[in-house]
Order: C-alpha cells, then sequence, then structure tokens
C-alpha cells in the first residue's frame, strides 16, 4: 500500500471538509470561536464623522476666543464661528467650521469667559470620516476565525448579526483494555495521556470538544469498536480515536469501519513520528480520525489531519507552516518526513528537543512546533526548514 507523503495528507484532509454545513446567521453574543462565511463589511465609514480625539477645545481663528458653548458625545453640535471656543469631549462630532483643537491641559480659561491657548500640533486633533474605514470596505474576509476583537469592530461598524460557520464538534475514543484512567498504574497498565489533553488540542485547533468525563477506555473487542464510534458519530462531527490504527491481534479500528460502511480519506502517512493515522468518512458525512496510541504520534495524527479537516469544515484555509532557522542539527528519518519537536529560543533560532520518542510527552511539554524535515534528508545547523507551529489559543487563525 503507497502511503501519502504528510503534505500530501494535509491537503487531503483540508479538501475532505469543502463540502462544509451551511452557514448560519447568529447574534454577535454567540459568534466567538465560530469563522466568517462571508466577508466582514462596514455599514458605515469609520468613524461617520469628523471626531474629537482628545478632550479641549475646537476653535476657529485666532485666540483668545470667546466661549461658546459645549458639545460632548452623542450630541450634535451648532456651526463654529469666527473667534469662538467650544468646549469639546472625546469622541464628540466637531462643530462644523472649527479649524483646531486645544486639549483642555493646553488651555486657560479667563474670569471674562475667555479661553486661550496653543494647539499642540499642526494638524488637527481629530478623526476625519473613513479614517479607518470606508462605508462599504471589506475589513476581513471569508474564513477568518472570530475573535473577541472581530465582534468588537463587527459591532462598530453597524453589524447585529453574522453569517458565520459554527465549530465543528469533536469527541474521543481512547482503545485499549491497559489503560487507567486515574492515579498511578500497577504493572501491566499504562495511565491514559490521551484522554485528558486531547480536548485542549481540539479546541485549540478550532473544534468543540464533547468528551464525557470520566472518559472511559473502550473495551478491545470489534462490537465495542463499532458501537462506540456509531454512538460517538450520532453526537459529533469528527471522531477521534486513539490505538488500533495498526492490525494487530487487537486493533479492531480497520474491520470497525469496514463493518460502518466508512470510505478512507488518507489511510496511514508516510511521517515519523506520526504513524499509522487515518482519517475516513463515515455514510452521513461524519468523519473519523484513527490516532496511533503512543502519545506524541496521537498529537502528530491529530495536528496532520485533524487540523486541516476543521479548518475545512469551517471554510478557512490551509493551516500555514512557518519558516524557521535551525539552531542545531536534525535527523531526517529515511523515505518518511520527520516532524522534530522543537523550541524557539530567544535568539530566535529552532532546536530541536531530547525525549521526542513517539511514546513521550516530557519534550512535547516544553515545545512550539515540529521542524518539518522533508524525506531522504536531514538539516544542518543554520538551515531553513518549515515549522508546523502549535496552535496556542482556541480558533487562533491558521
Amino acid at each position: 500500500m503507497t502511503r501519502p507523503d504528510w503534505h500530501t495528507a494535509r491537503v487531503a484532509a483540508h479538501a475532505a471538509g469543502a463540502n462544509a454545513p451551511e452557514p448560519v446567521t447568529l447574534p454577535l453574543s454567540d459568534v466567538d470561536g465560530c469563522t466568517l462565511a462571508e466577508p466582514l463589511r462596514t455599514r458605515t465609514a469609520l468613524p461617520a464623522f469628523v471626531t474629537a480625539s482628545v478632550d479641549g477645545y475646537a476653535v476657529r481663528g485666532p485666540g483668545p476666543w470667546r466661549l461658546a458653548g459645549r458639545v460632548l458625545a452623542g450630541q450634535v453640535p451648532v456651526a463654529s464661528q469666527p473667534g469662538t471656543a467650544v468646549e469639546i469631549a472625546t469622541g464628540a462630532v466637531v462643530p462644523p467650521g472649527a479649524e483646531q483643537i486645544v486639549r483642555v491641559e493646553d488651555a486657560t480659561r479667563g474670569p471674562d469667559g475667555t479661553v486661550d491657548g496653543r494647539p499642540r500640533r499642526d494638524t488637527p486633533e481629530w478623526r476625519t470620516p473613513g479614517e479607518e474605514a470606508a462605508e462599504g470596505e471589506e475589513l476581513l474576509p471569508a474564513g477568518t476565525p472570530v475573535t473577541p476583537g472581530v465582534v468588537g469592530i463587527a459591532a462598530q461598524c453597524g453589524h447585529d448579526t453574522l453569517l458565520v460557520r459554527r465549530p465543528p464538534r469533536a469527541t474521543v475514543l481512547v482503545f485499549g483494555d491497559e489503560l487507567v484512567t486515574s492515579g498511578v498504574p500497577g504493572r501491566g497498565h499504562v495511565r491514559d495521556s490521551l484522554g485528558p489533553q486531547l480536548p485542549g488540542w481540539l479546541r485549540r485547533i478550532g473544534a468543540v470538544p464533547t468528551v464525557p468525563a470520566p472518559l472511559e477506555p473502550v473495551a478491545d473487542t470489534l462490537a465495542a469498536h463499532v458501537d462506540a464510534i456509531a454512538t460517538a458519530a450520532g453526537t459529533a462531527e469528527i471522531v477521534c480515536t486513539t490505538g488500533g490504527t495498526m492490525r494487530g491481534p487487537v486493533d479492531h479500528l480497520h474491520a470497525a469501519l469496514s463493518e460502518l460502511g466508512a470510505e478512507y480519506v488518507v489511510n496511514t502517512v508516510a511521517v515519523r513520528p506520526g504513524f499509522p493515522v487515518l482519517l475516513a468518512r463515515l455514510p452521513g458525512g461524519r468523519f473519523v480520525a484513527g490516532l496511533p496510541g503512543n502519545p506524541q504520534s496521537a498529537v502528530i495524527g491529530l495536528l496532520t489531519v485533524v487540523w486541516p479537516l476543521v479548518a475545512g469544515l469551517t471554510g478557512r484555509p490551509l493551516p500555514r507552516l512557518h519558516r524557521v532557522r535551525t539552531g542545531a542539527p536534525v535527523p531526517g528519518r529515511g523515505d518518511d518526513t520527520h516532524l522534530a519537536l522543537a523550541r524557539i529560543e530567544l535568539d530566535g533560532l529552532a532546536y530541536p528537543l531530547p525525549h521526542n520518542g513517539s511514546a513521550m510527552l516530557r519534550g512535547l511539554a516544553r515545545a512550539d512546533g515540529f521542524l518539518v524535515v522533508p524525506p531522504g534528508s536531514e538539516a544542518r545547523a543554520g538551515d531553513s526548514l518549515e515549522l508546523l507551529a502549535f496552535p496556542l489559543h482556541p480558533g487562533e487563525r491558521p
């Protein structure tokens, strides 16, 4: 069986999510964590009128000026007259005809009601209409993750609702009779480290984890695998399984997928660590991501196929790879892509980390991402490599 290379697998997983669910219109209070399904355009110029950017006096002509009223934010001023000063608050409409604003801290008021002082700058201290954006201007493209900042600018430019794609729901199933979910494992058993950590990774790649707590391992039988996957797919668009991706005596995932009528999108990837990982589509459009049982390999599998899939399902672009310089040599892995745990140090260089075995998590806990060493190559100190940087925040831009 020909294994797709790592880059090809990412592209295939992203394309699998192209038939995303229809977007929905939601109020601004409910859109954080979603994805824009259409460009965000202003419904008004920003700002819509000449707006004072400081507290002070809007003046016309040379000083001293006769005080001729006050205008606060939300009020409509009358036109400024020659020789007058109008007290003005930050954010208020500048009176038509005003030529400058003298800051309140730079002005003095005489007992006869006059105002004197000098503008601090040659250019008026106000914002002009359209200075930030013209009416109808595109501020953000479709596919942009909705953050609190996006919600704020949407409200500022007149939107009450947004057309968005909701984040897909994703759940986790852990396979293995050898797993225990609490305490120190006894002889022959292993503490499950994937059930506790994968929900956090899912949040950071833009999915909504729907993982029961506690998460109990699925029994090592075909019937239990089929039932668990079918049940999970009833409540989540993506089912992430851990373990069972080989074809050993207790590896039932492939047989379960066959019984459920699944079609493979990706079936193993030429990557180390991370072998073997798979992505399959169930009848009805739900997905199963088969992640290896070794913890670091499982995280690599999730970032290889699930992150691009989530991006596809939400209309986001394929997660980007960044270019970095290496601070030390990085070995290759023969014909496979090598994803090497790395940390960016203060000198700006990426250094491979120790404790990077497939079953190890010590290096993963300190890493900033994976260096991508192409098949059939190795890197020397100072070489340029792609970096699959870890997503740090829920819904982070890919």
